[in-house]
């Protein structure tokens, strides 16, 4: 899975485990419809191991934790259970950790999907995936969402209360600090006023200061579909290649074009597009050189020197129906051999045509230009449910060939 994907649950029941080379907690929190738990009972990890319709597992250090979801069980309106990780050590991130969450069948173990979070650094704590329900059905999609406050930045973001380190005085009424305040009630065992907070020491907030929330998504994120028509992408914005919830197209066109900044000066770009497979390992590259891979399912159109006139510069046609199995993943790039830069360039676009219809699907302009020599326009991401979809880049790297944009490119992946 990449993220953002999602499949839909072929099991009742399923676990989450989530592997790495050093030990993780891994947790689980049911959500309501606002994005909440319903109080701290809703919270599942060692100290807490089962609440309604979800479990955890440790893996003792030699296997992964594991959350397991019962979604017959799963109580009237939670509408979303996430499964979050964090590294056992105190104050590591996954800088140079790269986990990975495996979903499977919990009665029999078949792996329905797995998730590899890419671009991984200072975070402490991610959420890694949820099980949603969605039109009456359960389903699963890889998040990915990282803090850098660790899993106190997640509990705290989803309503769970933290134990703050040492308040500072306070009007409300304290425990003196000796002797010691009596140890919490147990989970469960009723209690006059508020519930304890979790007992959990990973929740110690680093600063008496609340967390800050988490990164806004970047702008344009979203996925939309094809329902009402003809789509205009934003940056980072995702388009699935549906209309009516039946696929929509079994051959595509993806035109690229661009015009001069400079009135009579000649812009020799090219266009290429990178496939890969499932585990972002590089397939092959179509381009001005290699006008045909992956046994003719994808072809150039041929290369253009000058960038002028008005359509597409060149175009890319992919059957989508006639790919491979071992490709699912699509990155379209532009370059400059020459070594001229974008800011060079008046304007670039791509668009997504039906080549039955000819009709324009999605188009995504980019609006901005930076002083590098290639870019990523867009990627092309097969589902688990075997629907494509689009997402707009507009990522600029430094690299005048299309070789030079297969690392990054699978990292937009």
């Amino acid at each position: 899975m990449t993220p953002g994907s999602n499949i839909p649950l072929t099991a009742a029941r399923v676990a989450v485990d989530v592997a790495a080379p050093v030990r993780l907690d891994v947790s689980g929190l049911l959500l309501t419809a606002d994005g909440k738990v319903r109080s701290d009972d809703d919270f599942i990890f060692f100290n807490q191991p089962a609440g309604p319709g979800v479990t955890y597992q440790s893996g003792g250090g030699t296997t992964p934790d594991k959350v397991t979801v019962d979604t017959a069980a799963v109580p009237p309106g939670i509408e979303k259970i996430v499964v979050t990780a964090s590294p056992d050590a105190a104050g590591q991130t996954f800088q140079g950790v790269e986990p990975t969450a495996t979903i499977r069948n919990a009665d029999d173990g078949s792996v329905l999907a797995t998730f590899t979070p890419p671009q991984l650094g200072t975070e402490t704590a991610l959420v890694i995936v949820e099980i949603y329900l969605r039109n009456g059905a359960w389903k699963a999609r890889a998040v990915g969402q990282g803090y850098s406050n660790g899993l106190a930045g997640i509990a705290t973001d989803f309503g769970v209360s933290v134990e703050e380190p040492a308040p500072a005085p306070a009007a409300a009424p304290v425990a003196p600090p000796a002797p010691p305040a009596p140890p919490a009630p147990p989970v469960g065992q009723p209690v006059q006023g508020p519930p304890p907070p979790v007992a959990d020491p990973r929740l110690a907030a680093p600063a008496p200061a609340a967390p800050p929330p988490p990164a806004a998504p970047a702008p344009g994120a979203g996925k939309i579909n094809l329902d009402k028509g003809r789509v205009s992408l934003q940056k980072n914005q995702t388009v699935s290649l549906v209309k009516g919830g039946k696929p929509l197209l079994s051959q595509v066109k993806m035109g690229l074009g661009w015009e001069p900044a400079f009135r009579g000066k000649d812009i020799d770009l090219d266009a290429s597009v990178i496939a890969y497979g499932p585990q972002r390992n590089h397939v092959d590259s179509c381009y001005f050189g290699k006008l045909s891979i992956v046994n003719g399912a994808i072809k150039h159109s041929g290369d253009n020197l000058t960038g002028e006139g008005g359509g597409d510069d060149e175009v890319i046609v992919v059957d989508l129906g006639r790919l491979p199995q071992d490709v699912t993943g699509l990155v379209f790039t532009v370059n400059s051999f020459s070594g001229q830069k974008f800011t060079e360039v008046a304007k670039a676009y791509c668009r997504l045509i039906d080549a039955a219809s000819g009709e324009e699907l999605v188009r995504f302009d980019l609006t901005n230009a930076e002083a590098q020599t290639g870019v990523m326009m867009a990627k092309l991401i097969k589902q688990f449910s075997g629907e494509w979809e689009m997402t707009a880049l507009g990522q600029f790297v430094k690299s005048r060939t299309v070789r030079g944009m297969v690392k990054p490119s699978a990292q937009a992946l």
